[in-house]
């Protein structure tokens, strides 16, 4: 549809044409894979190895893209403040995240077996060099093999786990804008698919079912006195 509105538009410089016409066909908006607590406790316990278990905690901890996960560096872990510093974001942006004592500990046990120096998931020498990030490709790979470990049948990634952290912050109590903030949404209105995944919000409203009488299958009708 685009090389068409170009063609005519640009090209044959068709004004006569009502280029609105031209409608570009709508994209199906489905629901992300949101997994349980129990499902990521499974999915980090079955994690091939340690820089792998690390990487998953960090990516359900934190929500940040994998990316943002493979381009972290050991400077970005402000331990002192608790937080977790996200350089050029999506779309150029700088974010902290919160850094929990649990996530500390497991980065810091992390770092004693790997003693990373610049970047905190650094590559093999084989691949890409031991100064280097791992690549996007990597993180998709450790989530893969860990939800195949867990025997996890759902479509496992990182953005899956970044959908179980928006998920679960929101069912915790947390409010819409501090999870935009989180997640580096210039938008609420990206945020606001949450609410469709979240359980507590999906059963607080009381069904219209549940306020009628309904009788049961089968039951007849009292009958009606009549009035002499």
């Amino acid at each position: 549809m685009a090389a068409l509105r170009f063609l005519y538009k640009k090209t044959l410089k068709r004004r006569d044409l009502v280029y609105d016409d031209l409608i570009f066909p709508k994209t199906p908006q489905k629901l992300p894979v949101v997994l349980s607590p129990e499902e990521v406790t499974h999915l980090i316990e079955a994690a091939p190895s340690l820089m792998y278990r690390t990487l998953l905690m960090v990516l359900y901890s934190t929500g940040i893209r994998r990316t943002e996960a493979s381009l972290l560096k050991v400077s970005d872990i402000d331990s002192e403040r608790r937080v977790i510093h996200i350089r050029q974001g999506k779309g150029s942006r700088d974010r902290a995240v919160p850094l929990t004592p649990k996530l500390l500990e497991a980065l810091r046990q992390y770092w004693r077996w790997k003693r990373p120096a610049v970047y905190l998931f650094p590559s093999t020498p084989g691949h890409r060099g031991r100064e280097k990030p791992i690549s996007d490709a990597t993180v998709w790979y450790a989530c893969q093999r860990a939800a195949s470990q867990a025997g996890i049948k759902k479509r496992i990634g990182p953005h899956t786990l970044r959908h179980s952290f928006a998920t679960h912050l929101l069912e915790a109590g947390a409010d819409l804008r501090t999870i935009q903030l989180m997640l580096g949404h210039r938008e609420l209105k990206d945020t606001i698919i949450y609410l469709h995944l979240s359980q507590r919000h999906l059963h607080a409203a009381i069904n219209p079912l549940d306020q009628i009488q309904i009788r049961a299958y089968g039951e007849r009708p009292p009958r009606k006195e009549h009035q002499s």
